[in-house]
């Protein structure tokens, strides 16, 4: 089987990635092929579906958006890749848990390439010390996968500052450029295809 691993343009809104990732399912569940959305998004502060209002602390001129994934209140923005797969789990192993599991392995072996170590915790997303350095809110229909994952590679930190990121309010948030670590997209992008590769065991090409 392969994934086509497709970049978005940065210039497309954030609804209309997810209304592209709706239609990416639908074509999956009339067997077209899975997918790999890579995107940076413009600034965008998102509440999934057990957000509140109250997590926005002051979102000044970044818009809020309601969205039917998982998990709380997050930021996206330049510097930070967001990839969202579109996998269908009917053809892998149809627990929700498994694949989110593997979504964080996948985010610490990339990690650990680039001398980092990211940890799992009773928390969601993946972490170094008390710091999030990557965020995830899936969702699944007929068990194809959407949404996804969040890796903070060169952000505006400053900008988390405006929400309660994923509820939590005693940890910090973290990236590979204020740890230390000079990359481009590019190379963080070679090494999250590939460990997606390993981990789903599936083919990765890119979009012709």
């Amino acid at each position: 089987m392969t994934i086509i691993v497709e970049h978005i343009s940065p210039e497309q809104s954030y609804q209309d990635v997810v209304a592209y990732q709706e239609q990416c399912v639908a074509d999956v569940l009339n067997g077209g092929s899975q997918k790999l959305l890579l995107v940076e998004h413009a600034p965008t502060i998102t509440l999934g579906r057990r957000g509140e209002n109250t997590d926005v602390l002051q979102a000044g001129d970044i818009p809020v958006i309601a969205t039917d994934r998982g998990g709380l209140a997050t930021y996206h923005g330049p510097g930070q890749r967001v990839a969202y797969p579109i996998i269908d789990l009917n053809k892998h192993e149809k627990d929700l848990r498994a694949y989110v599991k593997n979504l964080q392995h996948v985010i610490v072996a990339t990690l650990a390439d680039f001398g980092l170590n990211g940890e799992l915790t009773d928390d969601i997303g993946v972490w170094i010390g008390d710091d999030k350095i990557a965020a995830m809110g899936v969702k699944v229909r007929k068990w194809v996968t959407f949404h996804g994952l969040a890796l903070n590679v060169n952000p505006d930190l400053s900008h988390f500052e405006r929400i309660i990121p994923c509820g939590i309010e005693n940890k910090g948030v973290t990236s590979l450029k204020k740890l230390g670590v000079n990359c481009t997209m590019a190379e963080v992008d070679a090494r999250l295809c590939y460990h997606m590769s390993q981990v789903l065991g599936e083919d990765l090409q890119p979009a012709p």
